[in-house]
């Protein structure tokens, strides 16, 4: 580990935490930021490279020993952090991650007989919503994330804030074809419950978790379309939440900790 002093926004090993978005950190080297000590040290205790970790000075103590050998310690005082990521109240921990690969579906779920749970998204466009979701799947003990290709990104800035850094931990597989990927879970003796509102499908307190070894994969829609038909025609259940007093939809992640519950509670 190398540790570097720093004194100016202009030091070019500052590049990735100045004002970068998101999609530009991703075509420059599959980077992502991960902002605040407690997400921090969940990258730093993963299996995903951490390129630089950028400390205020007040906690360099408690940050330098986490850090690995092939990671860049910059150090810096509060004020250049607070010009860096704008705004003032921050914890004074921020680190520049490493993308990892997507992993095939195979890899992060285990072959019958033994259980296995997956949370499938079509399109959860909204990061906080993925970051939420992530950080539930994780609470519950998914085995993985499988994400469709119209899924926001979960190694955006917030998604990361939001998952709490959770989504080191879960493996996250980035669909080029998530019928295809559906099908597959099928051949691997998945049952695939999609979450619906239709007047057709099942109340979720009326099914009762499968006997283990349960392999199970929850398939959730964007909230505003939900699932679109072709989707729902490769689970083998649909299932709804009943809701009282007019309501016609929870948000997702909600919706995703109650399934989960049901199945793993």
């Amino acid at each position: 580990m190398a540790t570097v002093a720093l004194d100016s926004l202009d030091d070019p090993r500052l590049a990735s935490y100045r004002n970068l978005k998101d999609k530009e950190l991703a075509r420059q080297g599959g980077r992502f930021i991960a902002e605040g000590e407690n997400v921090v040290r969940r990258l730093l205790a993963s299996t995903i490279q951490a390129e630089s970790v950028l400390v205020a000075k007040r906690k360099l103590g408690a940050i330098a020993p986490l850090v690995g050998p092939h990671t860049l310690l910059l150090l810096a005082d509060d004020e250049l952090i607070e010009r860096i990521i704008g705004f003032e109240f921050h914890s004074g921990v921020l680190a520049c991650g490493i993308r990892p690969p997507s992993p095939p579906i195979d890899a992060v779920l285990a072959p019958p007989p033994r259980p296995a749970l997956a949370v499938v998204c079509q399109q959860i466009t909204n990061t906080q919503n993925l970051g939420a979701l992530i950080r539930v799947s994780a609470a519950f003990g998914a085995n993985a994330m499988i994400l469709g290709q119209r899924c926001c990104d979960p190694y955006f800035r917030q998604a990361v804030r939001v998952s709490m850094g959770t989504v080191f931990s879960l493996p996250m597989v980035r669909s080029r074809d998530l019928l295809s990927d559906l099908d597959r879970l099928g051949e691997m003796d998945v049952q695939r419950w999609a979450a619906v509102l239709s007047s057709d499908a099942q109340a979720l307190k009326s099914l009762p978790p499968p006997p283990p070894p349960a392999r199970v994969a929850l398939v959730f829609g964007n909230e505003a379309q939900g699932l679109d038909e072709q989707t729902i025609q490769r689970c083998t259940k649909r299932v709804i939440i009943p809701m009282r007093l007019g309501t016609d939809s929870l948000n997702v992640a909600v919706a995703a900790a109650i399934f989960l519950y049901h199945l793993t509670g």
